[in-house]
């Protein structure tokens, strides 16, 4: 019975999606481990080092549906090792006489790490797809809120006008430098590694070298300059990797979290008929779906962090860090999937509200244009009076509760320098952007230059 949230029935949709965890189920696993075991079959056949037809023998029965999955795992409580058994049957399978080249001049860590790298480009492919997914959706709310004028907030306070477009933008160009990393990175991470014992190819004699480059080139991995057993910076580069994308995703539903307050009501998670926000509160719509995505970027944190402390290796090979791997690559993989699949979610079904977000924008009473005011001032009381005289008034707009317009008319600093019109005209959020939409712009531009917006081919 499963006993944890990625399988559990009721739960495990809310983790990570079916997808993903296909890739890092027990008999995916295991096949990676056969493909494995088959490349390097054939590689050392390819050199005479094990004879041809062991090595077709061994390759045609290195599947999963034609071994006994629980078999095999009753075996590794018995014998105490995670992949003797898996070679036991292997070699039953392959025949008396053939099955004796299996595994031929490779250690376990050979196997498991070659068929973990396998199994995490799978799941590479399937976070690019969905990270290129959140990043078309971004790109569509940030060009059709381009010029929706919202308040922009620093330290939790509203401080200036902005786009809401803006904000999209923001995230939508974090997120490509995101698939700049996933795509610089695989040329780094997806290395296999064939270096027997202590990685010194000794088992293999001269020719170890060569099977290892065969063996990955058949298997679509790098082969590595020296053997990585206990250089584990690639599995951690990747943790870290998912640990920036999610803290990213993390932190828009947080924002969009804030700002679907009830006292904010700027923008609203998708809402679908039936959807219950509280067991006692019947009028409660609560924002489920953001709270979810940002609750998985912990464990994914975590599990970078985990995979860090898997880099600190004794001697030449250890099972004491390394197995943290096994938990922090499929968790986080599985956990991801999960926010990524979200995120499209919500930002295809994202409700935005223009008109909530022009009244808080008019709040403040027009405190909020104190800066455009302020530099107006500038020009002809000088930039420091200026600011002193301008954040006087606001102090008393604020402190009295008095429209900062009816404080800035009734100052004769202000009234001898700029007219009532003139203040009306500073006084206008929509007005005072910056070049915010033509930020946007720029963002979506380069967004398209990078090659990342373009729909994938089996879509």
């Amino acid at each position: 019975m499963p006993s944890h949230v990625i399988d559990m029935i009721m739960l495990k949709n809310l983790f990570g999606t079916a997808e993903m965890r296909e890739i890092w189920s027990d008999e995916n696993r295991l096949q990676k481990h056969l493909d494995v075991e088959a490349a390097l079959a054939l590689a050392e056949a390819e050199v005479g080092l094990i004879p041809k037809e062991a090595a077709e023998a061994i390759a045609s029965h290195a599947k999963v549906e034609l071994l006994d999955v629980q078999a095999i795992a009753d075996e590794v409580l018995v014998v105490k090792h995670s992949l003797m058994p898996t070679l036991k049957a292997l070699q039953k399978l392959s025949g008396p006489e053939h099955g004796e080249w299996v595994h031929f001049g490779a250690t376990t860590q050979d196997i498991v790490d070659t068929g973990m790298m396998l199994q995490l480009k799978e799941a590479h492919s399937l976070i690019v797809r969905g990270l290129r997914g959140v990043a078309r959706e971004l790109a569509r709310l940030a060009r059709e809120h381009r010029d929706t004028p919202m308040a922009g907030r620093s330290h939790g306070m509203q401080g200036l006008p902005t786009t809401f477009g803006f904000k999209i933008a923001v995230i939508l160009d974090e997120v490509i430098r995101h698939l700049d990393r996933l795509r610089e990175a695989e040329a780094r991470v997806f290395t296999g590694v064939l270096g027997g014992g202590v990685g010194t190819h000794a088992s293999f004699g001269p020719l170890g070298p060569e099977v290892e480059r065969r063996t990955m080139q058949r298997l679509g991995l790098n082969s590595p300059n020296i053997c990585w057993h206990s250089s584990r910076d690639r599995s951690a580069e990747y943790a870290g990797l998912l640990g920036m994308i999610s803290s990213t995703l993390a932190k828009m539903a947080n924002e969009f979290y804030n700002l679907m307050r009830t006292e904010i009501d700027e923008v609203e998670e998708p809402f679908t008929a039936g959807k219950i926000g509280s067991t006692t509160m019947p009028h409660k719509r609560n924002p489920a779906a953001l709270e979810g995505l940002a609750s998985l970027n912990k464990p994914i944190r975590y599990n970078a962090s985990l995979a860090q402390e898997a880099m600190i290796v004794e001697h030449e090979r250890d099972a004491m860090s390394w197995r943290g791997e096994w938990i922090a690559l499929p968790e986080s993989c599985i956990y991801l999937s999960s926010q990524l699949a979200s995120a499209q979610a919500i930002l295809k079904g994202l409700i935005v509200k223009p008109d909530k977000m022009m009244r808080n924008l008019n709040l403040l009473g027009g405190l909020l244009l104190s800066e455009r005011v302020m530099f107006s001032l500038a020009k002809k009381l000088g930039k420091q009076t200026a600011h002193e005289v301008v954040y006087e008034l606001s102090m008393q707009a604020t402190e009295q509760n008095i429209p900062f317009r009816e404080v800035l008319l009734n100052d004769e600093r202000v009234r001898e320098k700029v007219t009532e019109q003139e203040l009306e005209d500073l006084m206008n959020p929509a007005t005072y952007l910056g070049s915010a939409p033509e930020t946007v712009d720029r963002v979506l531009e380069a967004a398209h230059a990078s090659g990342w917006l373009e729909r994938d081919e089996e879509e």
